[in-house]
């Protein structure tokens, strides 16, 4: 049978390095955690809660095993449970894509689900390949199994069997469906997502680290991803401006009141990256944090 068509996504400018991306914590390759798990949103949601934004790589491995804040029934289950949301999220502050996402999540809870997609796909190439056969899709049309599968097929050509490039399917699919881009259980259709400032803003953050630069950063596939076009992405990103300078205002209000002058908070490291974004240049300067 003929492979369908695949339209072309733009995570990537064309012949762009991946250096950066690489450095800032993206995974590329032909495997992925959906292999075996799916993007794990409550299991992601369950671990930050149980984290103090200032924990580290330790605190978040004791909370899952020795605190097993995950409430799994074996060592080994909360073992691999941990290894997995590794794979997927980082769950180390010192790699500089989890350490936005951690400063982000709490923002807003709205964005969770969006923030953990945007992460997820940096991080898994088999989730990444289905953006192809989800985001082109018309509301309400009805998520095909043919056109994934090509997809995937593209990417790992003749490492996956069938049952496994079957399970990934199932496993991307409710993925999809855990951000809000699918509906439905046997038949998922497409629904578009509402885009947040937040979302805005760590998409931008990673359309730099792809390498998009200017006018093309809101054009690009992280900004798709929020079923939002070029306009829409700028009107956000004016607004993440905005509540990341009267946050920011607070923050050093509260900061000043307290005659602090150590080392800036996490709250106050996490609003700078709303504050940052600049719209003339289209540059994020968020890979410094």
């Amino acid at each position: 049978m003929r492979e369908p068509q695949l339209p072309h996504f733009p995570l990537f400018p064309s012949n762009s390095p991946r250096t950066r991306a690489e450095e800032v914590g993206f995974r590329f390759g032909a495997v992925g955690t959906h292999t075996s798990r799916t993007m794990m949103l409550a299991e992601l949601e369950a671990v930050l809660d149980a984290v103090p934004e200032t924990g580290k790589w330790t605190d978040y491995a004791a909370s899952i095993i020795e605190g097993n804040c995950l409430f799994k029934a074996t060592m080994a289950t909360r073992r691999l449970s941990k290894q997995r949301l590794s794979e997927l999220y980082g769950l180390d502050p010192d790699l500089p894509l989890f350490r936005v996402l951690r400063r982000l999540w709490p923002l807003d809870s709205d964005s969770r689900p969006l923030l953990a997609l945007l992460a997820a796909i940096a991080r898994d190439p088999l989730l990444a390949a289905t953006c192809t056969a989800v985001i082109p899709l018309p509301p309400g049309a009805e998520l095909q199994r043919e056109p994934m599968r090509a997809a995937l097929r593209a990417l790992v050509e003749d490492r996956l069997n069938e049952r496994i490039l079957e399970k990934v399917c199932r496993n991307a699919a409710s993925s999809w469906t855990q951000s809000g881009h699918l509906k439905g259980r046997t038949f998922k259709k497409r629904c578009l997502v509402r885009a947040t400032p937040t979302a805005v803003a760590f998409a931008l953050y990673l359309g730099y680290a792809a390498g998009y630069r200017g006018a093309d950063l809101f054009s690009s596939g992280w900004l798709q991803l929020l079923d939002c076009d070029p306009g829409q992405a700028r009107q956000l990103a004016l607004e993440a401006k905005r509540i990341g300078q009267r946050r920011l205002r607070r923050e050093r209000h509260r900061r000043d009141e307290k005659h602090d002058q150590g080392e800036d908070s996490t709250e106050h490291v996490a609003f700078r990256t709303f504050a940052y974004v600049n719209l003339r240049r289209g540059y994020s300067p968020f890979l410094n944090y």
